[in-house]
């Protein structure tokens, strides 16, 4: 870890732009965290059974399949303030909805679930625009440093959200939080609005958009982003972790309350660990030079967060299953975050949106398959033996993407 590295980390911190936007993200998914933590729990207290958490990750996260490359193309081609604000919005409304529901007490699992339906369909079409942020407010040889610090707020949201939300469930109820998730989205809109430029992208795409939006020019960006096989293999490397090892997080309140008959506080405390794994993972890629090759490190901790799953769905105790959890916090932020790294360092200006899409599309896609797939087989083998086949099957799949690599040594 180099210390100039790190000060020069801290530096753009302190940017106006910058450091205006990281505190209002920070805030934002403070928010969403304490949501992502009380909707399972409220939906295993409704009676819903860990297939329908399942479908409920599923709803959150297919949208990515269909709309995220749109998404892209519109990050590429239109004003991304105005997709933002549109789109982000309509989301708002959502865990207003469910907060109305509690208080009516008319709350019912189809109706969370038809709610994350939506916000899955506008994360899909606004998510390129705002990950692509950083890069438009920085210089190029400053976004390795942007995006790892963009990591640290996400992940020091990941414990401060839980945190807030199973105090708030604990006193007033799951409507807490959703009303504190909804009260997130107004500084994070407001900020992005005003460190964004008005238009769209600076450059031209080498097979641009046109107005009307034309699928086969979308076709031919997405063809020239892939004919790259590093950023294939870093595309490929997300997809498995999303798969096969995001499903832990989700299925935690089915491991806490199931096999290890916890309460919501230990869900919490569990969630938060891996948030702190988390941040200091993207405290450590703040040391890292930012020439440094990204690809040993995303698969090195790609096949270490396959290890955790194992061992996490075999753990004995909350307490052990809370240093596990800490444990992948940081094994997948330093695979995702250096993933994300290349693909963004790698794409010309013109085509960041749409790379970004790509790298969504692997992330939330793998989730959004993992959830619902996982969910069946926790149906069919419990809770435990799903996780360790999602463990295992993940150690294996990403050893062999790590083996492509270092055949591939074409630099990106």
């Amino acid at each position: 870890m180099s210390a100039t590295a790190f000060h020069a980390s801290l530096q753009l911190l302190r940017t106006r732009r910058f450091g205006t936007f990281w505190f209002a993200s920070l805030l934002s998914n403070i928010g969403t965290w304490a949501q992502q933590l009380a909707q399972p729990w409220l939906l295993l207290s409704m009676g819903a059974s860990p297939f329908l958490l399942g479908v409920d990750a599923f709803a959150l996260a297919a949208p990515v399949f269909l709309l995220t490359l749109v998404g892209g193309a519109l990050a590429d081609s239109s004003d991304r303030r105005n997709t933002i604000l549109r789109f982000q919005s309509l989301q708002m409304l959502c865990p207003i909805v469910i907060v109305l529901l509690l208080w009516f007490h008319a709350a019912q699992p189809w109706m969370v679930i038809a709610l994350s339906l939506i916000v899955g369909i506008t994360d899909g079409l606004s998510m390129p625009s705002f990950q692509s942020i950083v890069p438009s407010i920085v210089d190029k040889a400053q976004i390795p440093t942007g995006i790892a610090l963009n990591s640290t707020q996400f992940n020091l949201s990941r414990i401060l959200g839980p945190a807030i939300a199973g105090a708030l469930m604990g006193s007033i109820g799951a409507a807490g939080a959703f009303g504190v998730s909804a009260l997130s989205y107004v500084p994070f809109i407001l900020v992005a609005l005003w460190v964004l430029p008005h238009g769209s992208t600076s450059g031209s795409p080498p097979h641009p958009v046109a107005p009307g939006f034309r699928w086969a020019h979308l076709q031919a960006n997405v063809r020239d982003i892939l004919a790259q096989p590093v950023l294939r293999g870093a595309l490929a490397t997300v997809f498995i972790s999303g798969l096969l090892c995001a499903p832990l997080v989700v299925f935690c309140p089915v491991l806490v309350r199931q096999a290890m008959h916890g309460d919501v506080g230990h869900f919490s405390l569990a969630v938060g660990a891996f948030g702190v794994g988390g941040l200091l993972g993207a405290i450590s890629l703040l040391g890292l030079d930012t020439k440094r090759d990204r690809r040993p490190i995303t698969s090195a901790f790609a096949v270490g967060f396959g290890v955790v799953v194992m061992l996490a769905s075999q753990s004995a105790s909350i307490w052990s299953l809370t240093l596990l959890f800490a444990c992948g916090g940081y094994a997948m932020t330093m695979s995702n975050t250096s993933a994300n790294t290349l693909l963004q360092s790698a794409s010309s200006t013109a085509v960041r949106g749409q790379t970004v899409s790509l790298f969504m599309l692997a992330m939330r896609g793998g989730m959004a398959l993992g959830g619902l797939f996982t969910g069946l087989s926790i149906s069919l083998l419990g809770v435990r033996y799903a996780l360790l086949f999602n463990g295992l099957l993940a150690l294996l799949c990403q050893m062999v993407v790590a083996i492509y690599w270092a055949r591939n040594h074409t630099d990106a």
